[in-house]
């Protein structure tokens, strides 16, 4: 069992959770994730690790309300306890004679993002950090992404905070403006990192994305995950989730990352009656 020490709101449709795992903070690098069940009747959720204290020995990660499963783990509070916290999975990141980065999130991803841009920082690297959201009620963790980089850009789609555009517009910006990056990091929805991938492949920059499409078995066997990247097929949950952004096949990842939207959206209803029969009884 696996504990919850913290638990707080980020927005109306995000929130982020602590939880007591030392042999998952032992070893967690940015990049890597972990795969939870809330009970004996929960489905496995695979989430990008967020955060980590070593010393403290926690795992943090930030979750969106989507679906009927994260609707039931919003719903625990601190204390509450998860039967299986299990990690960490995946290849973590490698920055490997990285100068100078811009590291790029959208939405949730800004959450993914955060710890790649905080490993960048304590190597010394120039870190320019370009988050977008839809408006400013949806911005998270500002304060924690502007300790980790040099610089902090966040945008918005409709400029409610001042800066209105997309991450592109602001990566664009600053390549006219004479700004040299070794490397870009991308993580948030697929069509932002197709987007992002576009535009660096004009100017030959290095991109790196997180692909973090539906994962079951984080072992690559049931073949949920899996993506074209260079023609190959590779999955996200052991050849990744970080991938060379120019050779992934976006479309496809676009495509597939549908398929049981319906079914996501009829679960989560379903939830959200059961309760509200529950609240009336």
């Amino acid at each position: 069992m696996f504990k919850i020490i913290k638990k707080e709101s980020l927005n109306p449709s995000v929130s982020l959770i602590e939880v007591e795992a030392p042999y998952i903070a032992k070893k967690a690098e940015p990049g890597q994730f972990i795969i939870l069940r809330i009970d004996e009747h929960g489905e496995r959720i695979p989430f990008t690790i967020a955060d980590f204290d070593r010393d403290r020995g926690t795992v943090t990660v930030i979750f969106q309300i989507v679906g009927m499963s994260t609707e039931k783990l919003n719903e625990l509070k601190e204390g509450d306890y998860l039967l299986d916290f299990v990690g960490p999975l995946g290849v973590a990141s490698h920055f490997d004679g990285v100068k100078t980065a811009a590291v790029i999130g959208g939405g949730l991803g800004t959450a993914i993002a955060y710890p790649q841009a905080k490993k960048l920082h304590s190597m010394g690297v120039d870190v320019d950090m370009i988050n977008g959201f839809r408006n400013t009620e949806l911005i998270i963790i500002e304060d924690e992404c502007s300790a980790a980089c040099s610089n902090l850009y966040t945008m918005t789609d409709d400029g409610s905070n001042g800066n209105k555009g997309f991450v592109t517009t602001k990566l664009e910006e600053l390549i006219k403006g004479g700004k040299k990056y070794d490397i870009v990091i991308a993580i948030g929805p697929l069509v932002m990192m197709r987007a992002v991938c576009q535009l660096t492949k004009e100017y030959g920059i290095k991109t790196v994305v997180s692909m973090n499409p539906v994962m079951i078995d984080g072992t690559g066997m049931c073949g949920g995950c899996r993506i074209t990247v260079g023609g190959e097929t590779k999955f996200a949950c052991v050849d990744g989730p970080d991938f060379d952004g120019h050779q992934v096949d976006f479309d496809e990842a676009i495509r597939r990352s549908k398929m049981f939207s319906q079914q996501e959206k009829s679960a989560r209803e379903a939830h959200k009656c059961r309760l509200e029969g529950m609240k009336n009884a």
